[in-house]
């Protein structure tokens, strides 16, 4: 295990990964507030705009084996520089032309994004002692909601004020700050590539079995699907049932993003005292008041928004902790990696389609709020079966 993380630098190394982090998602969901004026300027039509919302999950999905093959074989301190470079160079593209500009820039923004997805949580895994690991994690994992939620809450007023070109290009400071930070935190490194040495197939490889590796997979697809559900249809859900202001609907999807931090956040805390199967047990638990609290009481929203938003901020925490403590070396939690979050996102993808679908067939939100209850019960038994396995830090 590298020293870094224990060396005084080792506080450089947590803040790279943060401002990394604001990278992660951020750049992605700029897009959101300004889809009118796309729709309007490069006229879109809605299903072209469903797809570009839609392309970095399936990037997600698609490049995850490619993600990790870049981590392997150009070490993961030069995968993380090509991932900054990638969303800048992305978002530069995605905001200088026509449609097909933006749509290849949003395809270079999820490939490059898949890398990071991919290597950071190694970089965690080896510079990090097993104590600190579960702090670094959630340190990354609430900086992605922070990210998502600073760029929401600013994309709409920079749209007013400047056009929607520089409003969706402002996120690629985000990237430069990264990149600056990052540089000075690994040195050279961040420019050299580096091979990542092989498994050694005489180790012992039970914890990372294919059983458990599917089980976190099964419970990685359920939060997938879950998240992804929940944020696409939430806004629509609540103004239907509730006949809420388009603005009130978007603050309650807001509330379920920004309570993700106190999930990211509290999960390492909380392992610290109790098994990593409780915690998990007790996200399941969160991320059920979310489809049972919308069916059975929807005036109490901001109570489940707030419930599920803890809960899949811990979720994607938890899973990516499991990860890096089961993988026996860096080769085989980066195939790990990518298996989990390759399948799992793919579930994620298909989510707001299917969803919609349902909705729109039935006419009510009943059928899509029972799905979201099977995909949660998915995560609740892949995590039960997969977390009890995981070695406690000390």
């Amino acid at each position: 295990m590298s020293s870094l993380a224990r060396e005084p630098r080792g506080w450089l190394l947590m803040l790279a990964i943060g401002l990394i982090a604001l990278n992660m998602r951020g750049p992605l969901v700029a897009v959101a507030p300004v889809i009118a004026q796309l729709e309007d300027d490069l006229g879109f039509t809605p299903v072209e705009l469903g797809f570009l919302t839609g392309i970095p999950v399936l990037c997600f999905a698609l490049a995850a084996p490619l993600a990790s093959l870049a981590g392997r074989k150009l070490g993961p301190e030069f995968a993380i520089t090509l991932t900054l470079l990638g969303v800048l160079f992305g978002v530069v593209v995605r905001s200088a032309g026509g449609g097909a500009l933006v749509m290849l820039g949003t395809v270079i923004l999820g490939v490059a994004i898949t890398i990071g997805n991919i290597v950071v949580p190694l970089i965690i895994r080896r510079d990090f002692t097993p104590a600190r690991q579960g702090a670094a994690m959630g340190t990354y994992t609430a900086a992605l909601n922070i990210g998502s939620f600073l760029t929401s809450m600013v994309s709409a007023p920079l749209a007013e004020l400047l056009g929607w070109r520089p409003a969706i290009a402002a996120s690629g400071l985000f990237a430069v700050a990264a990149a600056a930070v990052w540089a000075i935190a690994v040195g050279r490194r961040a420019f050299i590539p580096a091979a990542v040495p092989a498994a050694d197939p005489r180790r012992p490889g039970k914890l990372t079995s294919r059983w458990i590796t599917a089980a976190l997979t099964f419970g990685f697809a359920g939060q997938a699907f879950s998240y992804y559900g929940v944020t696409a249809w939430l806004p629509s859900l609540l103004s239907d049932e509730l006949g809420m202001a388009p603005a009130a609907a978007g603050a309650g999807s807001s509330l379920f993003q920004i309570l993700a931090i106190v999930g990211g956040l509290g999960v390492p805390l909380a392992a610290r005292f109790a098994s990593t199967t409780a915690v998990g047990l007790a996200l399941g638990l969160l991320w059920l008041t979310v489809p049972v609290g919308l069916l059975l009481a929807p005036e109490l929203w901001w109570l489940w928004c707030s419930f599920g938003g803890v809960a899949q901020g811990g979720g994607i925490t938890l899973i990516f902790l499991a990860i890096i403590r089961l993988a026996r070396d860096q080769a085989s939690a980066a195939r790990m990696s990518a298996v989990v979050q390759g399948t799992g996102y793919s579930f994620g993808a298909v989510a707001p389609t299917l969803l919609g679908y349902v909705h729109g067939t039935t006419g009510a939100w009943t059928g899509p709020l029972l799905m979201i209850l099977c995909s949660v019960a998915a995560f609740i038994l892949g995590t039960s079966l997969s977390l009890r396995r995981v070695p406690k830090p000390h």
